[in-house]
């Protein structure tokens, strides 16, 4: 039987102290892991079925090629071990601006982690998402030029920012730079805690050649009910690409 509650790590981050936990959840007799922004829930393996599915989404509407792709926040990494399951996934680099993070998961501090460490794909790239995609380098030395998917996960919603030094990232010119990462037809994607936002979308169609908003429900024992994360899957200008999500749209 685990601990009903311990804290693995502590670290003071750029952002404030960060804190790793892991504790047992009394309803439903299993082990929850935690990243605590001071008293800000950043992350819990209790729901992770919108982060798995920013993965499915997206590369269901990706080409059916080998694919390059970044994840922009490692988390708990459900969405980074989403995109490797695909088997049309050659490289995946997953960029984390909390080194923290990363170690956890080399460290074995996490579930499943080698899943991520071990595999040859999978590259763990501590930096700044946006800023790299602000700048004119790849995102590791050596990547490629452009991508066939970028997954965004880090900030609560394009409204609920963890910094507001991201919000000029979600602007016609922000999500143009974006694009400009991406091969002809290839895809942006991104979670979001908040419901459907139509000025959101609206800013996406201004850059992007389509843009579908799905709403991804799960049961949230909590509330006793269920709750719905959002997740937006834009493709670049080119090729048509067939969708294959059967998600609700």
């Amino acid at each position: 039987m685990s601990k009903r509650f311990e804290e693995l790590d502590w670290r003071e981050t750029p952002i404030g102290e960060v804190s790793l936990r892991r504790r047992l959840e009394p309803t439903l007799k299993i082990e929850v892991y935690e990243v605590m922004l001071g008293d800000e829930y950043l992350m819990s393996s209790l729901f992770t079925v919108a982060e798995v599915a920013l993965s499915d989404l997206g590369l269901a509407a990706a080409p059916d090629d080998a694919l390059d792709v970044v994840v922009g926040g490692l988390g708990l990494g459900y969405t980074a071990r989403a995109a490797l399951a695909d088997p049309r996934v050659r490289s995946l680099a997953v960029v984390e601006a909390l080194d923290a993070v990363i170690d956890w998961h080399r460290q074995g501090l996490l579930p499943h982690a080698e899943d991520l460490t071990d595999d040859p794909r999978c590259r763990l790239v501590h930096g700044d998402f946006f800023a790299l995609v602000a700048g004119a380098e790849r995102f590791w030395p050596g990547g490629p030029d452009r991508h066939h998917a970028v997954l965004l996960d880090v900030d609560h919603s394009p409204r609920h920012l963890l910094n507001d030094s991201h919000a000029p990232f979600y602007t016609p010119a922000g999500l143009g730079r974006v694009a400009d990462r991406l091969h002809p037809g290839g895809v942006f994607a991104l979670w979001s805690d908040d419901p459907p936002d139509e000025d959101f979308t609206d800013v996406l169609q201004q850059v992007f050649a389509t843009v579908t908003t799905h709403v991804v429900p799960f049961a949230n024992h909590l509330t006793g009910g269920t709750s719905a994360n959002t997740v937006y899957v834009a493709v670049a200008p080119g090729e048509r690409i067939a969708r294959r999500s059967g998600y609700p749209r």
